[in-house]
This record gives C-alpha cells, structure tokens and sequence, in this order.
C-alpha cells in the first residue's frame, strides 16, 4: 500500500517532533512546516537524520492564507498529495485580559486559529476527491477550562475544536475524519523553561502527579490518524493526567 503523506505544522517543536517521529516509524512520508527567524528548521532535519528519521521540513507562515497554500504545494510536489494533516501550529502572548493589547490577541488568533482554515482550505478537495482524510488539530486543556491570563489562547484553542465538530460533519461520508486532541500540561523545553518552582505548581494540578509527555501525544495522534480509526470523528480526547475531566 502506498504510505500515507502527512504535515504537521508546528512540526519542529517539542510536541510536533514527537509526531512527525511517531507517524515516520509508522510508515507515513512526513512533512514538518517551520518558520523563519523563529524556528532553525534546517538544523532539526539534521538532528532527526542523525536519529535516523528522513522528514521533510517545508517553510512557511501558516498565519498567512498564500504562504499556507504555497506550503502545501511544496509538501505535494516533494511527497505527494496530502492524507493526513496536523494543525499543531501556536504560540502565546498571555496578559491578563485589562493589559492585554489588541496586537496580542490578533497575533495568537492568526497563528493558532486562523491557521486551520490556511492549511486546512488547501487540503480538503483534495481529501474528498480521493476519499480519504485524517485531520488533527492540537488545542489544549486551557481551551476546554479557561486559565487566567489566556482569553486569547483559550478562545483560538476552543475555536479549533469549533471547527473540527462542523468540518467532520461535512466530511463524515467521504471517509475523512477530523478530530482535536487536548493536552494538558506536558513535559518541553518550553515547559521547563518556566523554572522548577512553577513546574512544580503546575504537577500539584494533575491527579496523576507527573506532567504529561511528548511521546504520549504523539502516540494518540498516530492513533487517530490511522486507517483504521475510521468511526472517530468530531471528538475532542482529553490528555491531560485527569486534570479536566468536564
């Protein structure tokens, strides 16, 4: 059979290597879209080699409707037509909501909303002509409960599941599913860059008393991007180490 290509964007930070490496060892042609000036995508495809992982980096600002579209072409004419998207792609700019400047808002809308529907909206005729899609999109636990400081990241990330529930009843009967995955806290470099006293605050949220990891979202993210996952669709999976359970 031939292997299922796939784009993660975000794909070269701590969470989407995890993807990008996951669905690689599971057969898929991966494409892992990156940013100038804010990720070294070339020096991650080096590392993932020495690992030895042949992924694909394409660049592109997926906040940007043209450049997401020039993106997927480049994904097509290096792999072919895309089966399997990830919309993995955020970033954010936490204020509590009297300080927060319009430009803040704006800019966690474009790249962890918006960017759906870019990349999403280059992909879908294809999916539906060829009767097969798997579409993930990452939100997060803090879409699902709120936190303080986060109006912004909160209503992009509960819009990405929005967007999931309408477009996997458009797509349901042409075997395309579309599903969010919500994790809770997990272990990065991000995470830890936060320092040990907030990690700690943080682990003293989740009944299960550790932060989640990497491996672990990648692991349900392979799992529902499978052939055989086919009966999911319009979920959104918590993963958060029983932190929300609503």
């Amino acid at each position: 059979m031939t292997k299922r290509v796939a784009l993660v964007t975000g794909g070269t930070g701590g969470i989407g290597t995890e993807i990008c490496k996951t669905l690689s060892l599971n057969g898929c042609r991966v494409a892992a879209s990156w940013l100038a000036g804010v990720d070294d995508g070339k020096g991650w495809q080096v590392s993932r080699q020495s690992e030895g992982f042949d992924l694909t980096i394409v660049e592109g600002d997926v906040s940007d409707f043209d450049a997401a579209a020039a993106m997927v072409k480049e994904v097509d004419a290096k792999l072919g037509p895309i089966d399997i998207l990830i919309n993995g792609a955020g970033i954010t700019k936490d204020s509590l909501m009297q300080k927060m400047e319009k430009d803040q808002w704006d800019a966690v809308l474009r790249v962890n909303l918006d960017s759906v529907f870019n990349v999403t909206r280059q992909v879908i005729k294809g999916m539906i002509g060829r009767r097969f899609g798997r579409i993930i999109n990452i939100s997060s636990v803090n879409g699902q409960k709120g936190q303080i400081g986060q109006t912004n990241y909160s209503a992009a990330k509960a819009g990405m599941h929005g967007f999931t529930m309408a477009l996997a009843q458009e797509s349901a009967r042409k075997n395309i599913t579309v599903n969010t995955v919500s994790p809770g806290y997990i272990a990065t470099s991000m995470v830890a860059a936060m320092g040990e006293k907030t990690v700690q605050k943080m682990i003293a949220q989740i009944p299960v008393g550790r932060l989640g990891t990497a491996e672990e979202i990648a692991r349900l993210v392979a799992f529902l991007a499978a052939d055989e996952s086919g009966f999911i669709t319009g979920a959104n999976i918590a993963i958060n180490g029983g932190m929300h359970t609503g």
